[in-house]
């Protein structure tokens, strides 16, 4: 675990962490369990842009190192006030080419 809610210019991640030579960066998304869609459905293309974006800031704060970097959601399913599931989507999605470190 390195940091949580890192606020950068373009937004904000909520967890970062090392995973042996990658870092991985997770955002956290809670719905009602009656929802009539997953939590990780609300990480579309807008917010994933804004992701990239903020991880980038986030490594020029350590000087742009040449770094792989990973994108996972977390799932926080809620009946009232009780956590009922948690889920872990490792590599939800991946940055384009052009913008991609590693």
């Amino acid at each position: 675990f390195l940091t949580s809610n890192f606020r950068g210019p373009h937004g904000e991640i909520d967890l970062v962490f090392r995973d042996q030579d990658c870092l991985v960066f997770v955002e956290v998304k809670a719905r009602s369990a009656d929802a009539w869609t997953r939590p990780a459905a609300a990480v579309n293309a807008r917010k994933r842009r804004a992701l990239a974006r903020t991880a980038f800031d986030y490594l020029r704060r350590l000087d742009h190192p040449r770094q792989k970097v990973r994108f996972d959601v977390v799932e926080v399913v809620l009946e009232g006030d009780q956590v009922t599931e948690v889920r872990h989507l490792p590599s939800a999605f991946q940055i384009p080419r052009p913008w991609s470190y590693g």
